[in-house]
């Protein structure tokens, strides 16, 4: 008899401790744009907006409107995968130049890293920027690019320079989930 009464209180226990668990979409939730083909988790509590014409998708954050992920897709003119574009690095610098710190935007930025992920037979590449602006605080950034049938995606996600510490493992998340459909 107590040793059914402490099996089930064990039981009961480790299914407590497993329901308070941080999963890797905790927090986070699901969008699919079934007609550009892509994927990615948000965080919860966002909202979709009006970007600019060259945006596909734009989510921001309702308490801190300068959070923000988004994703825009643009035509590849003569190579076709990230590969035949180049090495992570040589890309994140790239992006750097025309989408994070165009000439003439008022912005800096540092690449921090570039890193690779695979997914199925498609590599995603994710960087991570400092950004300065002229006017305004400092802001991180990071960004997933892949590419797709001639188009390269890219998946943006910024926030404020003070508040990276406390959001920077849920938007690594937000980076990691990005997927294009085959």
């Amino acid at each position: 008899m107590l040793k059914r009464a402490v099996s089930l209180l064990l039981v009961v226990f480790a299914l407590f401790l497993t329901s308070c668990a941080s999963t890797p979409t905790s927090g986070l939730v699901p969008f699919a744009d079934s007609k550009d083909g892509y994927r990615f988790l948000y965080p919860n509590g966002w909202t979709e907006t009006k970007g600019n014409s060259a945006i596909d998708i734009l989510f921001h954050d309702i308490i801190e409107p300068s959070e923000n992920v988004s994703v825009a897709i643009s035509k590849l003119e003569t190579v076709k995968t990230l590969e035949e574009i180049g090495e992570p690095e040589a890309i994140g610098l790239r992006v750097q130049q025309r989408v994070v710190a165009p000439e003439g935007s008022g912005r800096q930025a540092k690449l921090l890293s570039a890193t690779q992920k695979e997914s199925g037979d498609r590599n995603y590449y994710i960087f991570e920027y400092a950004v300065q602006r002229l006017q305004g605080e400092p802001r991180h950034d990071l960004v997933t690019v892949s590419t797709n049938r001639g188009n390269l995606y890219t998946l943006s996600i910024s926030s404020s320079e003070k508040r990276w510490e406390k959001v920077k493992d849920l938007f690594a998340r937000v980076a990691k989930s990005f997927t294009i459909d085959e």
